[in-house]
């Protein structure tokens, strides 16, 4: 029958398909319909390794960044739980100690990432930052409700720019005149515990069977190197101290890798020569100033130094 009130006998049967989407065919190519999806088709949600799944990239992957990260978390806050009950100077507290600094390298790391612009070396940089990591873990308290990670990273930033900031590099120092300066401060250190002064550049020459002028240019590495003066007096004495000169970065530790560095000096040193270690690198004490501290003499410093430096240079040859 003509007229719009005429129903056609296809839209009457459709009806009840709409109801039941399953059952319906799919349109054809020219329909506006959107394809009805298979009854068994499974939902991209529920594919564990799909994309923008509630599955995260860190859950399917213990090796993610941010996997890694959370388990840091997880193992800090229980080694501080164990930290906080024990005596300082024992060795279970220094065991525990070099467990939290040694999860939380990443976080040194990551830090010194922010100045690789500074054309600094960074095991040198990281070196500087654990030691600012160490000291945030000496000060931390569990119970002020704060992570460890937000109240360390200042600290450990702030180390790495007091560094930057004392000991910029204004001049490239050849490879050459860098080994020859390790030789001349370890040469001032045996020479100083041997006559109880500073040495000349003179004995220095001679015991290393080189040049005078030699020794002289290894002193004027040293002062491009430091932005410290090597002029200044050393306390005590007045003399110009070579050992306060050359070694406000002891060379000694040149080689000796962070992991090495940190386990070292936690676990095999006396607690005296890790505390004379602290005070000379992160306190930046002369050799005087930490005398004067201490109450003993510079000459017990310098040996004191010298045997901590021969302990991580056999350790790390050990381990090497």
């Amino acid at each position: 029958m003509k007229g719009g009130r005429t129903v056609s006998a296809r839209t009457v049967p459709e009806a009840p398909f709409q109801e039941t989407p399953a059952q319906r065919p799919d349109p054809g190519p020219g329909s506006l319909e959107p394809p009805s999806r298979a009854p068994d088709a499974p939902d991209a949600s529920d594919a564990p390794d799909a994309p923008g799944t509630s599955g995260s990239p860190e859950a399917a992957d213990p090796d993610h960044p941010r996997s890694r990260g959370a388990d840091a978390r997880a193992l800090t806050q229980v080694l501080f739980k164990e930290f906080i009950g024990l005596e300082p100077g024992t060795p279970e507290h220094a065991r525990v100690r070099a467990a939290l600094i040694e999860a939380n390298l990443p976080l040194v790391r990551y830090a010194a990432a922010r100045f690789r612009s500074r054309n600094e070396p960074m095991e040198d940089v990281i070196q500087v930052g654990t030691i600012g990591l160490i000291n945030a873990i000496d000060r931390f308290d569990p119970d002020r409700g704060v992570q460890f990670p937000t109240f360390a990273m200042p600290t450990v930033v702030g180390e790495i720019k007091r560094y930057f900031r004392d000991n910029v590099r204004t001049v490239h120092v050849p490879r050459r005149l860098h080994e020859l300066w390790v030789q001349v401060n370890g040469a001032s250190e045996d020479l100083t515990v041997l006559h109880g002064r500073t040495p000349t550049t003179a004995e220095i020459a001679e015991r290393l069977r080189i040049p005078e002028d030699e020794v002289l240019a290894c002193i004027e590495a040293g002062r491009s190197y430091h932005a410290t003066s090597l002029e200044a007096a050393q306390e005590g004495d007045g003399l110009p101290g070579l050992l306060d000169r050359l070694g406000y970065e002891d060379p000694a530790l040149a080689g000796v890798e962070h992991r090495d560095l940190v386990r070292h000096l936690l676990v095999q040193l006396p607690e005296r020569e890790q505390r004379i270690l602290l005070l000379r690198y992160y306190s930046n004490l002369t050799q005087s100033q930490i005398s004067a501290e201490l109450g003993v003499s510079q000459m017990h410093v310098s040996r004191l130094l010298s045997r901590s430096f021969a302990r991580l240079r056999s350790a790390n040859r050990i381990e090497a």
